[in-house]
């Protein structure tokens, strides 16, 4: 694979769906592949089309918002300095949804960390969403300087456990995939 070839899962256009920038226009650029095996993920990101640099940021424009979310499976696993720079070139703010498990490159805008297992090598996180399933979140927050913390219930099935966590941890809130209430991409 040459330096400038992602493998890019899907790209399109439609609202944040969760986390601090919910009901936010997005494009959304998902890669293909990650490094964790988690069993509550959602995404079929194992599918992929070659694309170079050049034709993510001539698609990526083709919409009219300037807030890109990058995203996969893992991102930080082709997310690079190039493309960033690119992107900030054609007027993006890059915001980036990782596992944590990898440190994020130079120049990404907003960093939303979903930890998974660890070990985590991210230095940077401005939102700590975690998919809550009745573990310690204080523990795996306590890793974490970030600024904004959310509990999501996983994939709905747990909503009342997760509200009570809330309502008894004040300093959490509530994410929801509200693209999946809305029915969209």
């Amino acid at each position: 694979m040459k330096k400038t070839d992602y493998r890019v899962n899907e790209i399109f256009y439609s609202l944040q769906g969760e986390g601090f920038y919910t009901g936010r226009p997005a494009v959304f650029l998902r890669f293909s592949g990650c490094n964790r095996d988690c069993s509550f993920c959602d995404t079929a990101h194992q599918s992929f089309r070659p694309y170079t640099l050049e034709q993510i940021v001539e698609e990526v424009k083709t919409f009219p918002a300037r807030f890109i979310v990058v995203t996969g499976g893992e991102p930080l696993l082709q997310l690079d300095e190039p493309l960033i720079e690119a992107l900030h070139r054609a007027g993006f703010y890059i915001a980036v949804e990782t596992n944590g498990s990898m440190a994020v490159p130079r120049g990404v805008d907003w960093v939303t960390c979903s930890p998974k297992d660890h070990p985590w090598a991210i230095d940077r996180v401005d939102e700590l969403k975690i998919v809550y399933q009745g573990q310690d979140v204080e523990a795996i927050a306590s890793a974490f300087d970030a600024r904004h913390l959310y509990l999501q219930p996983c994939s709905g099935a747990n909503i009342p456990e997760t509200i009570a966590y809330i309502l008894d941890h004040t300093r959490w809130r509530l994410s929801l995939q509200t693209h999946k209430l809305l029915n969209i991409p």
